[in-house]
């Protein structure tokens, strides 16, 4: 079974950072594309970013482009996510999940990013 387990959100202030971590467990993660997927309170899920199966590649929402990096490390199946410059508007709950060629694949558990002062 595909589990991933992020972790590392809290409450942070506006221009704040944060850096988001997925552990992936029951799938080679080293062959699969993965994304950042997050949902605000009483809003759909949005993508945010994703990132090639090798590392060498990586794209993002216009909403996040210049203040989120994404990596990962396949040799510790970590999937991570840096986040500076944060706004309110990027209160959510944060998802990582399989990018695959027309949806995502299941998003496990995720973590809870406020930012308020």
């Amino acid at each position: 079974d595909v589990q991933l387990q992020a972790s590392g959100g809290g409450q942070v202030q506006p221009g704040g950072s944060l850096r988001l971590s997925c552990v992936a467990s029951g799938f080679m993660f080293g062959d699969y594309k993965m994304a950042w997927l997050r949902q605000a309170p009483g809003k759909d899920l949005d993508w945010i970013s994703s990132i090639e199966a090798s590392g060498e590649g990586s794209t993002y929402a216009d909403s996040v482009k210049g203040r989120f990096t994404i990596s990962r490390d396949n040799a510790k199946n970590i999937l991570y996510l840096q986040m500076n410059s944060l706004i309110a508007e990027d209160t959510a709950v944060y998802y990582c999940a399989q990018s695959l060629v027309s949806n995502f694949g299941p998003r496990g558990q995720g973590t809870l990013v406020t930012v308020s002062s």
